[in-house]
């Protein structure tokens, strides 16, 4: 097993990840009767859609010696009705300042960006916008 979810009450949650322990709260948000004090389950969606994306530039960025420690990743989620749903994750990337990129590697970072498994597991229907800010 991965993790191990219990229902704490008042809409929210406790998700354990059973391998280290470490432990996430989720709240239902605001808009949807919730008090919105944590991470939202489609707020982790948005997230992990962003983690994954640093998770794997870096593992691309250490094969290839390119710097991109420092990156920022900024997630916007926006939310659609009927059916309620996540429609669209918005990823702004911005590399760290003092560093350069050459064509080749950009082409790369953009690349894994693109097609890291998060990204490759999300709905088509689901619009996926990054935005990459080099120095």
């Amino acid at each position: 097993m991965t993790a191990q979810v219990i229902y704490k009450g008042d809409l929210r949650t406790e998700a354990t990840h059973l391998r280290s322990g470490t432990v996430i709260e989720t709240d239902a948000p605001v808009d949807n009767q919730g008090k919105g004090e944590r991470f939202s389950p489609t707020d982790l969606v948005a997230t992990a859609l962003a983690t994954c994306i640093a998770t794997t530039m870096g593992i691309g960025a250490r094969t290839h010696n390119i710097n991109i420690d420092g990156l920022v990743c900024d997630v916007e989620k926006i939310m659609a009705a009927d059916p309620r749903r996540i429609a669209e994750i918005k990823v702004a990337l911005t590399f760290p300042k003092g560093q350069h990129y050459d064509e080749k590697q950009m082409s790369l970072l953009k690349h894994i960006a693109e097609t890291c498994p998060v990204a490759r597991s999300l709905h088509p229907d689901l619009k996926q916008m990054l935005t990459f800010i080099w120095p």
